[in-house]
């Protein structure tokens, strides 16, 4: 999206629709959190608050990243790329070791990649058009 003109490309539309699911998710993953740690199985109650707390610092990162992308901002498109390869790292690690689980990787990779490919359709429609010498 130019700056000067306000108009979004689909591409960019879908890239922050995908990281505004995306935070939402993390938003909901967080309160699943919560009621874990009020059930009370836990192993580690401060372990359990520091994931509590990393997973909301995440939804909020990869809100402002879905805002950004909205408006046209680079930053949001670079937060949201590294975004989408860490998820594909998890959905990697989750394949590996004796607990491996293919539907978790595929569930974890499969938006990450769409959502990347969308962010990297939404760089290009942002690039600025150069006029030919002819």
């Amino acid at each position: 999206m130019s700056a000067e003109s306000g108009i979004r490309t689909p591409a960019t539309r879908i890239a922050a629709t995908l990281l505004a699911l995306e935070a939402l998710v993390l938003v909901i993953l967080t309160g699943w959190q919560i009621v874990e740690i009020i059930a009370g199985e836990l192993t580690s109650v401060t372990t359990s608050v520091a994931l509590v707390v990393l997973t909301l610092i995440a939804a909020v990162g990869v809100a402002a990243f879905a805002f950004a992308v909205w408006t046209g901002k680079s930053w949001g498109r670079s937060g949201g790329i590294v975004t989408q390869v860490l998820i594909v790292a998890i959905a990697i690690g989750s394949v590996q070791g004796g607990a491996g689980h293919w539907g978790i990787a595929l569930a974890l990779a499969a938006p990450a990649v769409v959502t990347f490919i969308a962010l990297i359709g939404s760089a290009r429609g942002a690039a600025p058009r150069q006029l030919s010498d002819n």
